[in-house]
């Protein structure tokens, strides 16, 4: 089954301040309120499974850090589902919380092109029984394990094995110096903001062309693993 990546520009204004490090879980609150709507994406919501979809903060980033009452930005949200495509474009923009009241939404397929680049502007988690990867494993373990997650949303999504034996990428590069948390119901996760220079065959396209959709890591629909793209 061939997958199309839908990106969904989702207008917003806020009805109170939200600080840079409250912004995932406001913007998570907010998407999740309305699945309640319908019966079947509240089933689709509290299953534990691959949710094919991300999303990242809002646009345009406050250099002060403070998200301000009284304005107007986008959130930029990717499924590879239509359904929530749809739920995204025509139910979000009249759901509300305390914070954040939705406006308008637009819709497009992203183009499947030759990629050049992935960045997370939102950290990477992958969760480990032993906590925050630095502590415990190399660098080796975390790029595979970032892989396998990968190859396993590919599997999931399209219903057929990928091929394994292949390089997703020539160069990893870290852009924070120190863990980045994430709130995640009553704890903080700890992630990494990563830019992968992606490789020139098939299934490295492939995945990529994926994780414009499923983000990498986990919790992406709690807002980890976004990613921006470049296209060669």
């Amino acid at each position: 089954m061939e997958c199309q990546v839908v990106e969904i520009s989702l207008k917003i204004f806020l009805l109170e301040d939200i600080t840079v490090d409250q912004v995932s879980e406001k913007i998570t609150a907010f998407l999740d309120k309305g699945f309640g709507t319908d019966p079947r994406l509240l089933e689709f919501h509290e299953t534990n499974k691959y949710k094919g979809y991300s999303y990242g903060a809002f646009q345009p980033i406050e250099k002060d850090k403070l998200y301000k009452a009284g304005k107007v930005y986008t959130i930029t949200i990717r499924t590879l589902l239509p359904e929530l495509a749809k739920y995204f474009s025509e139910v979000c923009p009249n759901v509300y919380t305390r914070e954040i009241k939705g406006l308008t939404a637009s819709l497009r397929i992203v183009p499947k092109r030759m990629i050049q680049t992935l960045e997370t502007p939102c950290p990477v988690i992958l969760k480990s029984p032993n906590g925050y990867w630095r502590t415990h494993q190399t660098l080796a373990e975390f790029e595979e394990l970032l892989k396998v997650n990968m190859i396993k949303k590919w599997n999931y999504f399209h219903g057929e094995k990928i091929d394994e034996n292949f390089q997703w990428y020539t160069m990893i590069e870290f852009l924070n110096k120190k863990p980045i948390a994430v709130k995640y119901k009553n704890i903080k996760l700890l992630g990494d903001k990563i830019r992968l220079t992606i490789a020139d065959n098939k299934q490295a396209q492939d995945i990529s062309y994926l994780a414009l959709a499923t983000g990498f890591g986990t919790s992406n629909s709690r807002g980890a693993g976004f990613v921006r793209y470049q296209w060669m």
